[in-house]
Parts: C-alpha cells; sequence; structure tokens
C-alpha cells in the first residue's frame, strides 16, 4: 500500500497521514473504535498492520480502546488510540485520571472533532477544554503534512516530559488531501513488560495530592518547552501593530484570506495550544494595538490571550467571537469577511449578496435515505404496522434515518446506548409502550450496561437490535458480534441473543429482517407481555451483501412492477420509501440499476403487483 510507501512524496488523507506520521513514530500499539471523522485511522491501521509489524485492534468502545492503550504504554510500547470526539467522552472515565501515571513509552490520543456536524447529529464539541481538564498537553495539526509531523513530535513530548497528549483534528484537516513527504518508518517496538511500581501505582491520599502538584509542575516546563517548538511560529513577523493568532485549520483560511485582501500582517499560528507557550504569544503581542484570534467553536485561545494581556499588554484591544461565529464550522469566505473588517478592507467578493441570490433559488429538501435492500427499512416498515402508537427510541447508526419521513421511528436521539436507559425512564413514570431501536456494535458499546438496569429495575420494555453483521455507518468494521478481528484474523462470535438471555431476559427472539409478517408478530405479542423483550432483526448490511454476491458470481435479479395490477397506492414508495422505487409520469417503476433484489417491496405490496424482473 502506498502507506507503507518507503521514500518520496504521496498523496493521502490527513487520517491516513497521522497514520503515516506514527508508523514513522514506531509505534507497536494501536486501538480505536470506529467514528468518523477518525474513521480512517483505524481503517488504515487494519489493512497495513500486519505488513507493518504493529499491533491493531477495533476495541468494543473508546473507553476500552484507551485503557488498552495505556496498558500498552505502561509496558514500554510507544501506543496510539483513535476516535470522533463523542468517543472521548466516553472515554473520560479513564482519560482524566491518565496524567496521573506516568507512561513508560509514548501514548498519544487522536481525538477527531467534527465543527458544523458533518457527521455527527448531537451536538457540536470543543475537545480542547478536556487537554485544560486533564493537564494534558494539546497539539493541533492544520493540514496532513503537519498531521504526519505532529504525530512524531507527539511521541517525543509523551517521552520527553512522562504524560499522555492529546491530538486534535478536525473534520477539514482529516479528510483533507495533500502531497505528504514521507521518512523513515521505524521498526515497531511490540513486545514490553509490566514492571511493578508501588509509589508509581499508588494514587491513594496524600500521594494523589502529591501528584496532582507534579503534574502543574509539569505543565509549566511543557510550556516552556513549547515556547521553542516547531509546532509554533510566527508568519511575517515583522513590526505592525496589527497581528492574527490562529491554530489548526484556521491557519490555512487566514493565510489565503489575507492573500486575497493583498495584506501582509504577522501572524502566530498555534499548534501547540496547551499549555498556552506564554513566552511566546507575549513576544507577538507586546508592541501591538489590535489582533484578531482565529479559531473554531469555543474561544479558548481567546480567553487564554485575553487573561495573559492583563499582565503583559493591558491596551491590547483583541477581537475573536465578536467578528467570527461560536457555533459551526469556519468557512474561508467567514474567515475572509472576519479579516476583512479587522483590517477595514473591502472583501474581494460580496458574500451577503451572493447569500441572497442563492437563498432565492428554490431547491427541494431531500431527507437522506437507507440504501436501496437496507434490511433496517423492513424492520422500521413493520415495527411501524405493529405498534403506531408506541414511543420510539433513538440511538447512534445507520437506522438514525428512521427519524426521517416516512417513518418517524425515533422520537429522541442522545448518544450510542442512549435509548435504552431514556426509554426505561420514560416507561417506569408514564406505563406507556416504548420501543427502543440499537445497532449491533452500538448495543455492544454501550447497550449492556442499560440493558442489565432495566431488567434488574423490573421495566417492561421492547428492544429491537437491528444486527446488520457489521459496524455499517462508519465503513464496515468488525465488532464483537462478527467473526473477525480489526486484524482480519477469526474470532469468535458473541451473540446478542445468549447476552439477553444470560442477563435473564426470557422473550428473546432473532428474525430475519426480510420477514415483514413474523417481525409484526412478534412485536405485537412482546408488547402485550408484561416482563422484558428483545428482538434481534438479523440480516446482513445490503453492500455487504451485494460485495459478497460480487465475488460469488451471483446474479443480482431486481424487481419490477406489473402495471396491470398496480393500484398506485403508493405504499411502495410513500411508506416503505425504496428509494430504487420511483413515481414518474403517473406509473410507480422500478430502477432496475438501483435494485438490489431484496424482494421486500413484493412483500408488502397489497395487491401483488411487484415480482421478479423476466430476465
Amino acid at each position: 500500500m502506498r502507506i507503507l510507501q518507503e521514500k518520496g512524496k504521496v498523496f493521502l488523507l490527513g487520517n491516513e497521514a497521522i497514520v503515516r506520521g506514527a508508523l514513522e513514530a514506531g509505534v507497536g500499539f494501536v486501538s480505536c473504535f470506529p467514528g468518523t471523522p477518525s474513521s480512517e485511522i483505524g481503517d488504515t491501521f487494519s489493512c497495513i498492520a500486519k505488513d507493518a509489524g504493529v499491533y491493531f485492534e477495533y476495541s468494543t468502545n473508546e473507553k476500552v480502546a484507551l485503557e488498552a492503550a495505556i496498558g500498552a504504554s505502561l509496558s514500554g510500547v510507544r501506543s496510539l488510540v483513535a476516535m470522533k470526539h463523542f468517543g472521548l467522552n466516553v472515554a473520560s472515565d479513564s482519560f482524566l485520571p491518565s496524567a496521573y501515571i506516568e507512561p513508560r513509552a509514548g501514548f498519544v490520543i487522536i481525538v477527531a472533532d467534527d465543527p458544523g456536524c458533518w457527521s455527527s447529529v448531537q451536538e457540536e464539541e470543543d475537545t480542547r477544554y478536556f487537554a485544560r481538564l486533564a493537564n494534558v498537553p494539546l497539539i493541533e495539526p492544520a493540514t496532513p503534512e503537519e498531521a504526519k509531523e505532529f504525530v512524531k513530535e507527539a511521541f517525543i513530548i509523551s517521552e520527553k516530559f512522562r504524560t499522555p497528549v492529546l491530538f486534535r483534528e478536525t473534520t477539514r484537516v482529516a479528510h483533507t488531501s495533500e502531497a505528504v513527504k514521507l521518512a523513515r518508518i521505524n521498526p515497531p517496538k511490540t513486545r514490553g513488560e509490566f514492571k511493578k511500581d508501588y509509589k508509581k501505582f499508588y494514587t491513594f491520599l496524600p500521594r494523589i495530592i502529591e501528584i496532582h502538584k507534579e503534574i502543574l509542575e509539569k505543565l509549566v516546563r511543557i510550556a516552556n518547552y513549547f515556547d521553542r517548538s516547531k509546532l509554533n511560529f510566527i508568519v511575517n513577523d515583522k513590526k505592525n501593530p496589527l497581528g492574527v493568532i490562529t491554530s489548526g485549520v484556521s491557519y490555512c483560511y487566514v493565510m489565503e484570506a489575507l492573500d486575497k485582501l493583498g495584506a501582509e500582517i504577522p501572524v502566530l499560528k498555534i499548534g501547540a495550544s496547551f499549555p498556552l507557550p506564554e513566552a511566546l504569544v507575549t513576544r507577538f503581542i507586546k508592541d501591538k494595538k489590535s489582533i484578531l484570534i482565529v479559531e473554531e467553536l469555543e474561544p479558548i485561545l481567546e480567553n487564554d490571550v485575553c487573561q495573559l494581556a492583563q499582565k503583559k499588554n493591558i491596551n491590547l484591544k483583541i477581537q475573536g467571537k465578536s467578528l467570527l461565529p461560536r457555533a459551526g464550522e469556519l468557512r474561508p469566505e467567514i474567515v475572509s469577511q472576519a479579516l476583512a473588517k479587522f483590517l477595514k478592507k473591502k472583501p474581494e467578493v460580496s458574500f451577503s449578496s451572493h447569500g441572497q441570490k442563492c437563498a432565492g433559488i428554490d431547491i427541494p429538501r431531500r431527507f437522506p435515505v437507507l440504501c436501496p435492500g437496507c434490511p433496517h427499512r423492513a424492520t422500521f416498515f413493520a415495527v411501524k404496522q405493529a405498534a403506531p402508537q408506541a414511543i420510539f427510541g433513538g440511538d447512534i447508526g445507520c437506522y438514525m434515518l428512521g427519524a426521517f419521513p416516512p417513518y418517524h421511528t425515533q422520537d429522541f436521539m442522545y448518544d450510542m446506548g442512549a435509548s435504552l436507559g431514556i426509554n426505561h425512564g420514560i416507561r417506569i413514570v408514564t406505563g406507556q409502550k416504548v420501543i427502543s431501536f440499537i445497532g449491533d456494535s452500538t448495543f455492544f458499546h454501550a447497550g449492556i450496561p442499560a440493558l442489565i438496569n432495566m431488567v434488574n429495575n423490573k421495566s417492561n420494555f421492547l428492544i429491537i437490535v437491528m444486527d446488520n453483521r457489521t459496524t455499517a455507518m462508519t465503513g464496515q468494521q468488525p465488532h464483537p458480534g462478527t467473526t473477525r478481528t480489526g486484524m482480519g484474523e477469526e474470532t469468535i462470535e458473541i451473540k446478542v441473543a445468549d447476552i439477553a438471555r444470560a442477563i435473564g431476559i426470557k422473550n428473546v427472539a432473532t428474525i430475519d429482517a426480510y420477514d415483514i409478517g413474523e417481525m409484526k408478530k412478534q412485536v405485537k405479542n412482546f408488547l402485550a407481555k408484561n416482563e422484558p423483550s428483545l428482538i434481534v432483526a438479523r440480516r446482513a448490511c445490503a453492500l455487504l451483501e451485494l460485495r459478497a454476491k460480487r465475488k460469488r458470481g451471483e446474479k443480482i435479479v431486481p424487481y419490477e412492477i406489473d402495471q396491470k395490477k398496480c393500484q398506485k397506492c403508493g405504499t411502495c414508495l410513500r411508506t416503505f420509501a425504496c428509494p430504487a422505487i420511483k413515481f414518474e409520469e403517473g406509473r410507480y417503476e422500478i430502477d432496475k440499476n438501483m435494485c438490489v433484489g431484496c424482494g421486500v417491496c413484493a412483500k408488502i405490496c397489497p395487491f401483488g403487483a411487484i415480482k421478479k424482473h423476466k430476465t
């Protein structure tokens, strides 16, 4: 693979560049839970781990992934763990105390924030706060090239100061491509030894207070190191009353905007933002009258610089969120407008008039849809018909799309596993019928503790586990319910139904998701019982199934609509909503190029008008 190329330049995604940087740093242990925008990190390691001689795993969830990497680093092996921002929430129980026990080898935590929520539906989040909360250094690259180099530096910092290092990227860094210059891949050390050390691992009182003081002293030393680090630098370092301080991908927007505005002012680019390199920032602001701070989401750098200016340049005018939004992803045009106001220059383009012009274009709204043949569609259809008035708990996965019409089977959505816990509370205080939808990967990630709680507290519920045999939403990675590891090795299959029975649920059924009749029957049956019930709606992801059929050389036979029998009721399109079915020129038709031949539409047609295409 190109990621293992020995020398030269290779066009890489930011996430791929992180992998290359880790390999050049000699990483030996890598763990993750897939979550976009970080998914390609794990996917790439999964493909190359054996060839690179690195251990890699998809862990059950981010907390477990972090803990596994901690264990490896405590044993003297350079370790890396990757996740998205919500994953750091899950891992925070172990992340926050991680600075209190020093790793014996480099330990880097990659977290991908998603300003603008391009691949996240719960909230925008700025994980830079976590670095301050945990007292660990924070590094932020702006480009794929920086991502590669900064990862290598992160391992050096981790070992020099015996601390975990938080490495924050954002969607635009993760999914931007660039020609990246390669260096030598260092042979990984994958075996180590855990050495007992009573003083090192004893964190009870009074030792924990002593360690806290040591961490704070360490942060001072790291800040001094950052003052001289190549991660932070000044562009156009000339005497000027104006200046810009920025970090991450915002730096790229700033430089582009300054070029278009024909302005050349000093820019302090901070790649290592916590602890703040105070001496460098002080040197930058001491002769300035006004500065603009450009950062995505929270005014974290802005607040830090404001505090420093109180001591070093009290008359400095600091602007940031007064000109830039606190919500949403920054874009070049947003930064350009802010800089134009800051510099009192006229922007090259009037973005406001352009926006008004575009706003006048009538573009029909299109909801995201499940793939043709997706087993979740059949499950939603059957459950909605069997229990239209139930409260539907939503969870995180492809089945989030059940929130949109015509299904409306996600009445709320919080985070992974929350459908069970929240529905438990609703059931307890209202007595209403509740149905929780949760995916197979999500069930293993965060559903089991909530399930145990519901059984233990005598909750009456129905849980439907959407088992499509993979972690489909983030790229079809394996999970404990599949039969392979992240390195492609065969392993045991952990069955959801077996776990449910072991917990104490008596009413358990595994149903083919395409079997609409059986699904409706069991949903009605289980909802009538005054005890916990669980259905596993099992059918492989349509994309996986298509790939398998093509590999076997199996022909895909599409379905068609018999126009003589069709009564134009619209069930297939308006209620079942398969994207392969369309209504044109007064008739319903199936697009044979999109149809995957699942045949569910034929089962739900009330007039028997849908049949296999004659070949």
